[in-house]
């Protein structure tokens, strides 16, 4: 389960061509924050996402989900 851009607050900016994923470089379109003190931030390609989105979920973070926009 993710939670849509929607449901996010409305500062959250929409990930750019310089975003990239943590894991491998290629294009970023997922954010997920950590709930910790500090908000860290990973950025996922959707291929990595889906590797580890049950975890991420399991662990309280607040997932950007912008993949509608890799076809775009």
């Amino acid at each position: 389960m993710t939670v849509a851009t929607a449901d996010l607050p409305t500062t959250t900016a929409e990930l750019t061509r310089q975003d990239r994923c943590d894991r491998c470089g290629a294009p970023a379109y997922v954010k997920a924050t950590l709930p910790t003190a500090d908000g860290m931030e990973l950025l996922f390609c959707g291929h990595h996402f889906r590797a580890h989105e049950l975890k991420l979920v399991a662990a309280g973070a607040t997932i950007q989900d912008e993949r509608h926009r890799i076809d775009a």
